[in-house]
């Protein structure tokens, strides 16, 4: 801010009380202007920044969904080895029939799940440059537990998806199912429910991170009670 000092000599108390209240009142004037100016860029810049992650959060829902959709798809025919499976050793049948059958089902024992991609780099950006610290205190929460909620499920993907399954046995099984390889029903019947377990957990994390991203886009709390 620049301020021209009054360079007229001062007659009297009176006027130097005039000089001296308009400069009080162009400094207040600069300095008001200068704050509505800053936060008129701040309001624009979080509003910016909540479209944007909007969107990024709406694009991970769709991709969400596509996946849970695709998940349940692949589960049914797992569902479907293990009750067939099942009923055959509830009824007592021979071993080498169980496995005429597993055998003619073979291709139906695989495990393969589809993970959404959980973009982030809006809500980056916001954190970068400050502009989440613009946002309303609200919207910033329900932002925040949306990624907070991809996260963690993520997390659960790398780290505790397959801890009740037995990989190295699925493998080995695989492999004696493609060579042949009578296999013990009781056993296989047993891999066929934790490949089930495993993918209907997949499915609950996805639906629990679901849930907080459309919660965080109506702006609502979940039904739990969190935001």
């Amino acid at each position: 801010m620049h301020f021209e000092v009054p360079k007229r000599p001062l007659a009297n108390f009176r006027d130097f009380a005039k000089d001296y209240l308009m400069i009080v009142l162009s400094i207040l004037t600069a300095l008001g202007l200068e704050a509505w100016i800053t936060r008129v860029q701040h309001t624009s810049a979080a509003a910016t920044a909540s479209q944007q992650i909007e969107a990024e959060l709406r694009a991970n829902l769709v991709d969400l969904q596509h996946a849970r959709e695709t998940n349940a798809t692949k589960l049914k025919p797992l569902q479907q080895f293990n009750e067939m499976i099942s009923e055959d050793i509830r009824a007592g049948l021979p071993n080498a029939t169980i496995n005429q059958h597993i055998q003619a089902m073979k291709k139906q024992f695989m495990l393969s799940m589809s993970w959404p991609t959980f973009n982030t780099q809006a809500w980056d950006v916001a954190i970068a440059n400050q502009s989440a610290t613009w946002m309303k205190a609200d919207d910033l929460r329900h932002y925040s537990s949306a990624y907070a909620a991809q996260r963690d499920a993520s997390n659960w993907m790398s780290h505790d998806s397959t801890v009740a399954l037995n990989a190295p046995r699925e493998v080995a099984l695989q492999t004696e199912l493609e060579l042949d390889v009578p296999v013990d029903p009781v056993e296989f019947d047993s891999m066929l429910r934790q490949m089930i377990s495993t993918m209907n957990e997949t499915q609950s994390q996805l639906s629990q991170a679901q849930a907080v991203i459309e919660g965080a886009l109506s702006k609502t709390p979940r039904a739990d009670g969190a935001s």
